[in-house]
């Protein structure tokens, strides 16, 4: 029973990613179809998910399409109401969905001046007052929850739930525009940035090679400040395996890591773990690393 999702440019769109992060961080069996943003491109995909009108859209394995983040999470948590998406305590599920609604609807000023970039990390971004507002009330709601419900690990509610995925973006956003916040905020954010699955999502955008020239600003640029990928480089084959550990096809692309040539069944998954080889399980699992 898979879902079909559509999505855009992974370094740049934000509810992408928290459309994605609902399927990949509970287990649900997900096809995603892409689209460039502002080109023909994301309208012929839009086409295919009618009568969405942006991304993400979700098609259920029955042919229903559900738009809107929201819409999606409390779809999937009907659906499957065993992954845990919401959390089980009634007062916590209450302020998560809260937060959720508070992310879709308000922020405005870190959401226009601070759009996701995942490609690029700045070293002062220069956030105007607007900006600073908007992160005050994100950290007082983050403390409120972490406060009540946070004990027993480094999510909003302990364990990973929609809320979460509702404010990865916001976690890049401080990531690449390096914006001021607390201690208390900032291990928040740190836990997204190494969080695989989010690591999986920035490699995907970096293989896509994309880059939205309108996304750049005018600051010095810094290191992405999540954990330095592992060194691997483009290699030439052979390799030591035959068949691409993701799709278990003949191998054509290949990299190195540690001395030793690894071979995919196309430049993008190639490409993808090039990018941040740790935060693939069936790779590191195949180099018995």
């Amino acid at each position: 029973m898979t879902y079909d999702l559509a999505i855009g440019d992974r370094s740049y769109s934000s509810w992408s990613l928290r459309g994605w992060l609902l399927f990949e961080k509970f287990g649900l069996p997900v096809k995603c179809h892409t689209g460039i943003l502002y080109t023909d491109d994301f309208q012929r995909l839009l086409a295919e998910f009618q009568p969405a009108r942006l991304v993400p859209a979700m098609r259920t394995p029955e042919g229903e399409v559900i738009g809107d983040t929201l819409a999606i999470a409390e779809t999937l948590a009907e659906r499957h109401p065993d992954a845990g998406i919401w959390p089980d305590d009634p007062a916590a599920r209450a302020m998560a969905r809260y937060m959720c609604a508070e992310m879709h609807s308000g922020f405005t000023a870190l959401r226009s001046d601070c759009a996701m970039n995942l490609r690029l990390s700045y070293v002062d971004s220069q956030p105007r007052a607007e900006v600073l507002d908007d992160l005050a009330r994100i950290e007082a709601i983050w403390a409120r929850a972490r406060d009540r419900f946070g004990a027993g690990g480094p999510w909003l509610f302990g364990r990973y739930t929609a809320a979460d995925a509702f404010f990865a973006p916001v976690a890049t956003r401080i990531a690449t525009y390096n914006l001021p916040v607390s201690p208390d905020a900032m291990a928040y954010v740190t836990a997204h940035l190494a969080d695989p699955a989010f690591r999986r999502w920035r490699a995907m955008g970096a293989a896509e090679k994309l880059v939205q020239q309108s996304y750049a600003k005018p600051y010095a640029e810094r290191p992405w400040p999540g954990l330095p990928p592992l060194a691997a480089s483009l290699a030439d084959g052979p390799s030591e395996n035959d068949a691409c550990p993701y799709s278990g096809k003949p191998v054509t692309d290949f990299l190195s890591l540690d001395g030793r040539i690894w071979g995919f069944c196309n430049a993008f998954c190639r490409d993808k773990t090039l990018a941040d080889p740790e935060a693939w399980p069936a790779f590191m699992a195949m180099t018995g690393r």
